[in-house]
């Protein structure tokens, strides 16, 4: 089936229940008042549904979209369809507000609240800074782009299948204590180590090239340490790491113009979330808000 075809059947599907809905709750005397009264229809829309607007814009859009499935272009006959498509959606979606699925749907719920974050923050994706602006972000915020500059990473490294009958935590374990306690490098991974798969090499590396012989996890607790200091064992799939920063360098900022797209996304993302907050904080101070004395 093409998706066309998939798509027609799922509108038949959807009519069809909302058709059953109505006329159940109409048995029962549930359904509303009678649609409104003829009202004039306004410059930009096609059509009214119970006094809701269907525009014109909307209706080209999906005109557009069907064209592109149709070599021969559209005739009067696929122009009526597309309308009708989108007063039966209109309609389902009132009857949907009757039902009260807004409420009660989770997926409803939770469509509904992206698209209001999606209206809020819209605004600020797409306005682009001026180049004062974006200077004047990048200044103030030079460190967030900066990185953890390069680390000198010293690693005993214990096997999950060690051999010498210890099991390979207790290895790794003992060995950070005798590094805490002064003893040599050297001289604790020769005693307790097992030699490494890919030997991390003695020489100061990027964070992102130390990831390919730490992993993230033991990276992540590399990048955390001060000069000199142990870590302790470390979990991987293969063993236990231990580590120490032997050496560290620190990063200079990049010039803005090197890492220019990064800074706009990162400007957009912290305008964004002060848009959505202050629009969140605006809804609170106008709604009624009651909240129980003691929270289960």
């Amino acid at each position: 089936m093409s998706p066309l075809d998939a798509a027609s059947v799922r509108r038949t599907l959807l009519l069809a229940l909302g058709a059953v809905i109505g006329i159940g709750l109409a048995a029962t005397g549930l359904l509303g008042s009678q649609a409104p009264g003829h009202q004039p229809l306004p410059p930009s829309a096609v059509a009214l549904v119970n006094g809701e607007v269907i525009r014109k814009d909307d209706y080209q859009r999906a005109l557009s979209a069907l064209a592109q499935d149709r070599r021969d272009g559209l005739n009067d006959g696929d122009r009526r369809l597309v309308l009708d498509r989108l007063i039966d959606e209109e309609l389902l979606v009132q009857r949907g507000v009757q039902l009260g699925f807004m409420r009660k749907d989770a997926r409803v719920r939770k469509d509904l609240t992206a698209a209001v974050i999606d209206s809020v923050v819209f605004e600020p994706q797409d306005v682009q800074p001026k180049d004062n602006e974006l200077q004047a972000f990048y200044d103030e915020h030079r460190e967030f782009f900066t990185g953890p500059g390069r680390l000198r990473v010293w690693q005993i490294w214990c096997r999950v299948t060690g051999t010498d009958g210890k099991h390979p935590l207790d290895r790794a374990q003992q060995a950070a204590n005798r590094l805490r306690a002064g003893e040599p490098f050297a001289t604790v991974r020769a005693a307790l180590g097992d030699p490494e798969l890919a030997p991390l090499p003695d020489v100061l590396l990027p964070a992102e090239k130390l990831a390919d012989y730490l992993g993230p996890t033991a990276l992540r607790t590399a990048l955390t340490l001060e000069v000199g200091a142990v870590s302790d064992p470390i979990r991987s799939s293969t063993g236990y790491h231990v580590l120490q920063v032997a050496e560290r360098q620190a990063a200079e900022a990049p010039p803005l113009e090197s890492i220019r797209p990064q800074v706009e996304v990162e400007f957009h993302r912290r305008a964004a979330d002060r848009a959505l907050r202050a629009y969140l904080d605006d809804l609170r101070r106008r709604a009624l808000v009651e909240v129980a004395p003691a929270l289960p």
